[in-house]
C-alpha cells in the first residue's frame, strides 16, 4: 500500500501547484480574487485531512492536507509575494484569520440550537465543527507567523543567493515547514493526543514537498521569464510594516491629530506634545524655543480674492515653513492664521536666526494670486529666560507676536 500511496501523494502535490500556479498566472484575466479565494477552500479543506486522514507512507504515518496542501499553500504564498507585493500577499492572510475566527463564533451559537432529526441516525456533529474550528484558528494563527518568516528570509537569503531562486524557494520551505510541524504537531497532541508517529512522519512528508515546490515554482519563473532575480530594494523593517499593517497605522497616527486644510498639527496635538517636550527638555537639561508665526493681512486677502485664496495661501506658507525646519522641529496649526513653532534642542540665538530664515521664506516664496508678497509676523521664546513651562513661553511669544505687529508687521521679535 505505501508505494501506491507514495505516488498519490506526488499526483496531488502536481495537480495543485499546477491548478494554483495557472491561477495566479491568469490573475490579470480572471483576476487575483480566484486564486485567493481558492487558498481559502484548499484551507478548510487542509484542516480537516489534517485532523482526521491519514496514511501510511515507509517514513511514517502522514496527512495529505498538512503535506501537500500546506505545504503547497505556503510556497504559493511566497509565489504571490515574488510576483506581487507584501501589501497584496497579506490579503489572503488576514482574511483567513479573520474567517476561522468567524467559524469559531459561529459554532459557539449553533450549538445552541434545538436541532430536528430529517435523516434517520443523521446528527450533526457540532463538536467536530468546534474543533475543526480551533485547529483552523491555530493553523491559521501559524500560517501567519509562518509567511512573514519565510518572505523575509527569502529576501534575506538574496543578498547571497541572488541567482538561485529555487534554492532560496527549497532552503524557506525546509525551514518554515519544519516550524510548522512543530507548532500544528502541539495543537494535534493537545487536541486529538496525535502520536509522535504522526509529527516526524509529516516533518519527512513536507521535507519532500519542499523540493517539489520549489522545483515546480523554480520552474515556473523561469519559463515565464519574471525578473526574480531583482530583489527587493526596500529594507526588511519596510517588508515587515506592509506584512503587518504597521505601515497604515502609522499613517493614521500621523494623521490623526493633524489640520485637514493645511496639514499641519493641530491645536490638540500641541498641548500633549508641548507638555511632553518640557518634561523631555528639563530631564536632558536641553534648551526649547518657541515661535508664534501670524500671516500678515489674512483678513484683507480673504476680502478681496476669496476665503479659498486664503486658505491656499496658508498651505503654501505651511510648506515654506517646513522647509526651515529640522525633523525634530514640530508645527502646529493654533489657531486662524496663527502657527506654532517647537523647537527642541534649539537655544535663543539659533532659533532667532532660524525665525528670521522663516520670515525671509515666507515673503519670496507665498503670494497672492497677483503676485503680491504674503509677510509674516514672529514671536520667539526660549526657555530659561522666558520660562520653564510651554504655557510660559505661549505667553511670552504672544506677546511679542503682538509687538511685531504692532511695529508695522514683518519682522521677528523676541527679547
Amino acid at each position: 500500500m505505501s508505494n501506491p500511496n507514495l505516488l498519490l501523494f506526488f499526483g496531488e502535490a502536481l495537480v495543485y501547484v499546477a491548478v494554483m500556479i495557472g491561477l495566479l498566472h491568469l490573475r490579470a484575466r480572471v483576476g487575483l480574487g480566484v486564486f485567493i479565494a481558492a487558498l481559502g477552500v484548499m484551507h478548510f479543506l487542509e484542516t480537516y485531512l489534517a485532523a482526521v486522514f491519514y496514511v501510511q507512507l515507509p517514513f511514517g504515518v502522514i496527512s495529505p492536507g498538512s503535506a501537500v496542501l500546506f505545504s503547497g499553500k505556503l510556497m504559493m504564498i511566497l509565489l504571490l509575494y515574488v510576483k506581487e507585493d507584501a501589501a497584496t500577499v497579506r490579503q489572503p492572510i488576514y482574511g483567513l484569520l479573520a474567517g476561522n475566527f468567524l467559524t469559531v463564533a459561529l459554532s459557539l451559537l449553533l450549538r445552541r440550537h434545538d436541532t430536528v432529526a430529517i435523516i434517520p441516525n443523521r446528527f450533526a456533529d457540532i463538536a467536530f465543527i468546534d474543533e475543526m474550528g480551533w485547529l483552523m484558528v491555530w493553523g491559521t494563527t501559524l500560517l501567519y507567523f509562518d509567511s512573514l518568516i519565510i518572505i523575509l528570509l527569502y529576501e534575506r537569503l538574496g543578498r547571497w543567493l541572488r541567482r538561485f531562486v529555487t534554492i532560496r524557494f527549497l532552503v524557506c520551505g525546509v525551514a518554515v515547514l519544519t516550524f510548522d510541524q512543530l507548532g500544528f504537531y502541539a495543537a494535534l497532541r493537545f487536541v486529538n493526543g496525535a502520536p509522535m508517529d504522526v509529527f516526524w512522519g509529516g516533518w519527512m512528508a513536507k521535507m519532500m514537498a519542499a523540493p517539489f515546490f520549489a522545483a515546480a515554482i523554480g520552474f515556473y519563473l523561469n519559463a515565464s521569464r519574471h525578473p526574480f532575480l531583482a530583489i527587493s530594494d526596500r529594507s526588511l523593517g519596510d517588508i515587515f510594516n506592509d506584512l503587518t499593517f504597521r505601515e497604515r497605522y502609522e499613517d493614521l497616527l500621523s494623521r490623526s491629530g493633524q489640520d485637514t486644510l493645511t496639514g499641519a498639527l493641530d491645536r490638540g496635538r500641541f498641548e500633549g506634545e508641548g507638555q511632553q517636550m518640557m518634561r523631555d527638555a528639563v530631564a536632558q537639561n536641553a534648551p526649547v524655543s518657541l515661535m508664534i508665526i501670524d500671516v500678515d493681512h489674512l483678513k484683507g486677502i480673504n476680502d478681496q480674492f476669496g476665503h479659498p485664496e486664503g486658505d491656499r495661501v496658508l498651505r503654501k506658507l505651511v510648506e515654506t515653513v517646513r522647509t526651515k525646519l529640522r525633523p525634530t522641529d514640530r508645527l502646529f496649526r493654533y489657531g486662524g492664521e496663527e502657527f506654532v513653532v517647537l523647537c527642541p534642542g534649539l537655544s535663543y540665538g539659533d532659533a532667532l536666526a532660524r525665525a528670521e530664515d522663516i520670515r525671509l521664506a515666507a515673503s519670496a516664496l507665498v503670494s497672492t494670486s497677483n503676485g503680491h508678497p504674503v509677510t509674516a509676523s514672529i514671536g520667539l521664546s526660549s526657555t530659561l529666560a522666558d520660562g520653564a513651562g510651554i504655557r510660559e513661553l505661549l505667553s511670552t511669544a504672544d506677546v511679542r507676536l503682538y509687538a511685531a505687529k504692532s511695529a508695522g508687521r514683518n519682522r521677528v521679535v523676541g527679547r
